[in-house]
């Protein structure tokens, strides 16, 4: 059940930017099976694969965004720059879907869609694997200060890039060369490092790793 389900989810994420995150695109994902079946799938098949009404949804788009950070690494370089941009890419075909999926991910369930902010966890896994790829060492507070600042950035850049597309990428380079002064200086506060550590203890702890 595991692989059909991740096999499904692969094939209505290759979909969504003709058929939007919705429970459809899931349904309608069996057709597009190595063996593919006559019929979509009913939606009470959906809601057992998939959640309840729009947790369906929830379900497509948080596979979304992981299948989007993953492909970071076909980026055709190692640094930081290079691997956001290459990450703002993967929203270009889907950018006019965005705030409704922000709003979708944010909002308590069975209640109208209230924000359409990325949530900013989804930017920290974006900052970690940048990290990660650009094969960042930093250590300490260090680590939590170059993360939290990469994932601000690439945060301020999504918002922008779903107003103005054209000018996402100037826009994330230039928030890139700032950021380092800026890090720096935020790096030398003790306060604010302390913020970070506590925030990011707060995700870690709120997807029940400690």
């Amino acid at each position: 059940m595991a692989a059909l389900r991740a096999s499904l989810l692969q094939a209505a994420i290759s979909s969504v930017k003709h058929s939007g995150f919705t429970r459809q695109t899931l349904a309608n994902s069996v057709l597009s099976l190595p063996k593919p079946h006559d019929e979509p799938l009913s939606d009470s098949a959906v809601s057992s694969l998939f959640g309840e009404g729009d947790e369906a949804r929830r379900t497509l788009i948080h596979a979304w965004l992981n299948d989007a950070s993953t492909r970071m690494k076909d980026a055709p370089g190692r640094d930081v720059e290079t691997l956001l941009v290459s990450r703002l890419e993967q929203n270009e075909p889907v950018v006019h879907l965005l705030p409704e999926a922000f709003a979708l991910l944010l909002s308590p369930l069975g209640l109208p869609y209230l924000d359409i902010r990325p949530d900013f966890s989804h930017a920290t896994n974006i900052a970690n694997e940048a990290c990660r790829l650009a094969g960042d060492q930093s250590i300490g507070p260090a680590w939590y200060t170059r993360r939290a600042s990469i994932a601000a950035v690439y945060t301020a850049a999504e918002l922008h890039q779903i107003t103005s597309p054209e000018t996402a990428k100037p826009f994330l380079r230039d928030l890139l060369e700032k950021s380092s002064t800026v890090e720096d200086t935020l790096s030398e506060s003790r306060i604010f490092v302390d913020y970070v550590m506590k925030s990011w203890a707060g995700i870690i702890r709120s997807r029940g790793i400690i």
